[in-house]
């Protein structure tokens, strides 16, 4: 991994060769800035969801230009992605991404050579804010498993703002809103029907218990009135009944600023198992464990289907838990056919994991070994 400039790192080189790597400092000295850069080598806007231009390094109050570049070995061999503003100025600085060298047009299109899934301190709040960040934390686990959803769902976003600005500007040019209308809808089908099986099958992996360890299983419900008209008809007459919908719509949605259907209304439902119990109404501590348990289940299915798993970004996780399920989470973290990162204030939450792990203390200028960790499983 590789960083100019890049939030709190002026500069920044490490190589990550354990199965699960524990870093470990106190507030502020860049841990989560260290599993932002790597969230950004995928995929979307990283874990923080922030723009481009507030990434870069501030100095004299402004943000620098910033590049992340990180190798990975992975099922098409070893790749190397870069991503960042260098070479654009000011605040409206685009990123780009580099794939070997080359130049993508977008992040979409490097969903079948690296994704990632976290969970971090602001995601304790998932069940009480809108649907948008529930949705988000679903595309994510589906991008490992379908590498086209990606692009179902930037393409259904690009056709709707295009609608969107239409419909706002008051053109009623019929034949571009019907191509716009049409994208949208066959791209919020193919996105509904990736959600729908993801779901499907995490949903059957949880409730076998086989990949949650001492973690509650959880059930997942897509709420979604596109996917459920897929438990009723078949694809193409469900992209009929969409494209039929927005344009009797229109109007409607001109005056609302925006479509009242599509891939971008979807919400992820949770449900504590145990307790027949919206995981809404459960506790701070029994929602994280069942975010822990989504992602565990996520993974083994993943590793089964692909062959590998996404990185794990795991953010101040183990400091939520008690001590059973952080031993329960080390456990099941061991036996995944994936790479992890655990951040933490204390190396010695981190103890179990000696022998097993790779350990660093970060520093604001870099990470220092921890002695105690060698690297014991190399990737």
């Amino acid at each position: 991994m590789r960083l100019t400039d890049f939030r709190s790192y002026p500069a920044f080189e490490a190589r990550f060769e354990g199965r699960i790597v524990a870093i470990a400092g106190e507030n502020g000295v860049g841990k989560t800035n260290l599993l932002e850069s790597i969230s950004l080598l995928g995929p979307g806007r990283g874990l923080r969801g922030a723009k481009a231009a507030e990434m870069g390094r501030r100095v004299a109050g402004e943000g620098r230009p910033w590049a992340a570049w990180g190798r990975f070995e992975g099922p098409h061999g070893a790749s190397a992605i870069a991503t960042g503003t260098v070479g654009e100025d000011g605040a409206d600085a685009r990123r780009k991404w580099r794939l070997d060298d080359e130049p993508l047009k977008s992040g979409a299109e490097l969903a079948d050579r690296a994704a990632a899934v976290w969970l971090t301190p602001q995601m304790d709040r998932l069940f009480q804010e809108g649907a948008s960040g529930r949705r988000r934390f679903l595309d994510r686990l589906v991008w490992a498993l379908e590498p086209a959803h990606a692009r179902d769902v930037a393409a259904h976003e690009t056709a709707m703002s295009g609608r969107n600005r239409l419909l706002a500007e008051g053109r009623r040019d019929a034949r571009w809103l019907a191509a716009l209308e049409d994208a949208m809808a066959r791209h919020a089908v193919a996105a509904a029907a990736a959600r729908r099986a993801l779901v499907q099958r995490l949903n059957a992996l949880l409730a076998s218990g086989t990949a949650t360890g001492a973690f509650p299983a959880a059930s997942l419900a897509l709420l979604d009135p596109v996917a459920a008209w897929l438990d009723e008809a078949p694809a193409l007459a469900v992209e009929d009944r969409l494209r039929d919908a927005l344009a009797a719509n229109r109007a409607r949605d001109a005056a609302a600023g925006g479509a009242a259907i599509g891939a971008h209304r979807a919400d992820l439902g949770m449900t504590h198992l145990p307790k027949d119990l919206p995981a809404e109404l459960c506790s701070t501590g029994e929602q994280k464990a069942l975010l822990v348990s989504v992602v565990l289940a996520h993974a083994a299915l993943i590793g089964a289907a692909r062959g590998f798993a996404p990185l794990l970004l795991l953010d101040e996780v183990a400091a939520h838990l008690d001590q059973r399920r952080r031993e329960a989470l080390y456990a099941a973290l061991a036996s995944l056919p994936a790479q992890v990162f655990l951040t933490g204030t204390e190396p010695d939450i981190f103890a179990p994991l000696q022998g097993s792990a790779e350990g660093f203390r970060a520093t604001p200028s870099g990470l220092v070994p921890l002695p105690k960790f060698p690297v014991p499983n190399p990737v």
